[in-house]
């Protein structure tokens, strides 16, 4: 038994968020876990203030060798 990841939409759909191996077909279990999956603009917003050290002159001198030369 192994257990793989997966989202559901709001319409009742069922993504994988990895492919499963294996040509056979096969019995599954979902386990609906109590937790909701934040929006693309909630987690940009969440991540905000733990990025927000990133945003500073120093960080952009430091990192200048990886941007591309125009």
């Amino acid at each position: 038994m192994r257990t793989h990841e997966a989202i559901i939409d709001e319409q009742g759909r069922i993504r994988l968020l990895q492919p499963i191996k294996g040509g056979s077909r096969r019995r599954a279990l979902v386990v609906l876990l109590d937790e909701t999956i934040a929006s693309t603009d909630e987690s940009a917003a969440l991540s905000e203030d733990a990025l927000a050290d990133w945003n500073r002159p120093e960080e952009d001198s430091a990192w200048s060798h990886l941007q591309p030369v125009k």
